[in-house]
């Protein structure tokens, strides 16, 4: 494939990766406040459910050999980018509430900008801060112009979840700032079936109480379609595009995808009738992808 392919095919992936994301903040936060399962028993019916449909992949797919020396180094990788980062996550999302949870996504891209300078040695150049500054500014805009909390109807975020939120975009910082190299060198489903399989086998042991009680003909359809959605699309499908992405574009890059996730939920609020498109919101949305633009297009690029 050449290589204007790959990094479009990297864009693509990264594109559709956050953009599930986007809509995994709304679903998990509706799953947190029924309550029926713990921020720990949710990310044990991911990480699980993940690993059988990664595991089962690789069945129809060439057998790739992994070093034995590798496996301690795609364990961290796992709890960073996948245990930490899925539990935290899922933690704040009971303490949060969405308005502030799009407030701190913009922080991953800071931290993974110094932690690839730090591990990759990737130069921070004056555009690519630029470019990062220009993409929060846009979010912090879109945010503050078109999130409407009404403090009766919804939980007030509670400091430890402003703490795990943060925590969140440190672990997956450090997880796309340092792993590039190890995700370049196997296959996607190769990786991301030993991420999970390790990720299931720390959290499974931590819930077992709970998930050997659990009544799941009990729930309602609803939640169960939502749960199914976290598992096959936030968890496979997203974790399946991440590291195609990873292989051929920058860690700074990948993160300032994450961006969208916000606006997404303005997307999905003028869907729903809740929201409606105005100036501030497309000159959010110009900002942030001027800034993707600007760091894909900085002196490291062309290095």
């Amino acid at each position: 494939m050449r290589p204007l392919m790959k990094k479009s095919l990297g864009h693509i992936s990264a594109f559709f990766a956050y953009t599930i994301f986007g809509f995994n903040i709304i679903i998990c936060r509706d799953l947190s406040t029924l309550a029926l399962i713990s921020p720990m028993g949710l990310l044990c019916f991911r990480v699980a459910g993940a690993a059988a449909l990664f595991w089962l992949t690789s069945l129809f797919l060439p057998k790739e050999k992994v070093d034995l020396k590798d496996f301690p180094k795609i364990f961290l990788a796992s709890m960073l980018g996948l245990f930490l980062t899925q539990w935290s996550f899922l933690k704040a999302s009971t303490m949060t509430t969405p308005f502030d949870t799009s407030i701190l996504t913009p922080l991953t891209p800071i931290f993974t900008m110094f932690i690839a300078a730090i591990v990759l040695k990737e130069p921070i150049t004056l555009k690519k801060a630029g470019g990062v500054a220009l993409s929060f500014i846009g979010v912090i805009f879109l945010v503050f112009n078109t999130v409407r909390v009404d403090s009766g109807s919804v939980t007030e975020t509670q400091p430890m979840g402003i703490v795990y939120m943060i925590g969140n975009c440190i672990f997956f910082a450090c997880y796309l700032g340092a792993f590039r190299p190890l995700i370049t060198k196997y296959s996607v489903v190769t990786f991301m079936k030993w991420m999970f399989l390790f990720s299931a086998i720390v959290a499974i042991p931590l819930d077992i109480k709970e998930l050997v009680g659990l009544n799941m003909a009990a729930m309602p359809a609803k939640y169960l379609i939502e749960l199914g959605f976290v598992i096959l699309f936030s968890t496979f499908v997203a974790y399946f595009l991440i590291p195609v992405g990873q292989k051929v574009l920058r860690p700074t890059v990948i993160s300032l995808y994450g961006y969208l996730q916000p606006i997404i939920a303005t997307v999905m609020g003028i869907v729903m009738g809740m929201d409606t498109l105005t100036w501030q919101k497309v000159l959010a949305a110009a900002l942030v992808f001027t800034g993707v633009i600007l760091v894909n297009k900085s002196r490291a690029a062309s290095q």
